[in-house]
């Protein structure tokens, strides 16, 4: 017997934010979100009650608990693009398709029920969280970022009728070996920026760098990413979350920030250490043994994770990707770090798949954006 309830007690919540840890646990590749983190959606006053409603649920076969899903109408993105859409996440669920149906039947209903005549997803409620199903790469280590999922659930969502609506990619660039090329692209970004009156904007420390630029940021992601799938507008308690989730692990040594004349920005583009091996294997707690994980990790990193790269529109045909192209190359060669995971990359954003062609880029995983009419 397959029973589906609401998430509404402590225990319900509980359940519903280790399923996924209890499901894959000595599974070497999942990566576990902060269950602090996980936990302030159930709180007052989250940051998303203003713009989003949502609703999450369990599901129960033979009293066990055998899987999970929320459903999210994001009402920003909704009015943005004129849709009556209902996004799913945290889906999981064990191997039995008939826990998947009724997962997504309880989805789909309450869906209708507040007048959305589509499902689709896997998306949060911003693109600032993980998403994508993953369907290319169940062998491969996730970043911290970006949630892993077995295989059959790919198989699971299209035998309850959603098909692809778009895919992620995600690589893993090196730096190329030293060549004339390296040059030839240092020349060039200093041609670049004589034409155009640019240059790489300065930061001392992490309170420095947000201090001087994390509006423009803000200001520039809206801008770059307007039009871009998925992508909801920044509201105030978005920008904080974010600057909070930032705050310990960015560092001047993984930025690039390029300005005008005028120090308006132009281009930026930060990675953080990768978290991934800090957190696998652990229910995502605050343990001694995890903080310590986490305090190397940051301080001597081996693997950076690229995670937001936003360019001016003005300035796209400009080579100003080259110039970020030579940031990055320089993150590779003149630290410690192996390699950099790209995360999610649109496949059809070719502006950022094309600067991956400079490096010796390899790719690791794919992601995938199903969706579904309901009425």
């Amino acid at each position: 017997m397959i029973e589906v309830r609401q998430v509404t007690t402590r225990r319900e919540q509980r359940e519903f934010i280790e399923f996924p840890i209890d499901l894959y646990k000595g599974n070497p590749f999942f990566v576990p979100p902060f269950y602090a983190d996980e936990r302030k959606m159930f709180r007052p006053g989250y940051v998303y009650t203003d713009c989003c409603d949502w609703i999450c649920l369990n599901a129960y076969k033979d009293g066990k608990m055998a899987g999970r899903i929320q459903g999210i109408i994001q009402k920003a993105a909704n009015e943005k693009n004129g849709e009556r859409r209902a996004r799913f996440t945290r889906f999981d669920a064990i191997d039995d398709v008939e826990v998947s149906r009724a997962l997504f039947s309880a989805v789909e209903k309450w869906a209708l029920d507040k007048g959305m005549d589509t499902l689709c997803g896997p998306l949060s409620f911003s693109d600032l969280e993980r998403e994508g199903l993953l369907v290319e790469g169940f062998d491969q280590p996730q970043t911290f970022e970006e949630q892993y999922n077995a295989e059959y659930y790919q198989h699971h969502v299209e035998q309850l009728g959603f098909v692809k609506e778009i895919d992620w990619t995600e690589s893993r660039i090196y730096a190329p070996e030293p060549s004339e090329d390296e040059e030839d692209l240092d020349k060039l970004t200093d041609f670049i920026f004589r034409r155009y009156k640019l240059h790489f904007g300065p930061s001392k420390n992490a309170k420095d760098f947000l201090r001087r630029y994390a509006d423009g940021v803000f200001e520039l992601i809206d801008k770059s990413y307007d039009g871009l799938y998925g992508t909801v507008p920044f509201t105030e308690g978005m920008k904080r979350l974010m600057i909070d989730n930032f705050r310990l692990v960015i560092s001047p040594k993984y930025t690039a920030v390029i300005l005008d004349e005028n120090e308006k920005m132009v281009c930026f583009g930060f990675a953080i250490p990768s978290l991934a091996s800090a957190l696998a294997g652990t229910k995502g707690r605050y343990t001694p043994k995890v903080l310590w994980r986490l305090l190397r990790n940051i301080r001597k990193p081996k693997v950076i994770d690229l995670c937001l790269i936003g360019v001016d529109p003005e300035y796209l045909n400009r080579g100003v990707s080259a110039a970020f192209a030579s940031a990055i190359m320089h993150m590779l060669r003149d630290t410690p770090v192996r390699y950099a995971e790209t995360n999610l990359n649109l496949e059809d954003n070719y502006a950022i798949q094309n600067l991956w062609h400079r490096f010796n880029a390899v790719q690791a995983k794919r992601r995938r954006a199903y969706v579904k009419k309901l009425a």
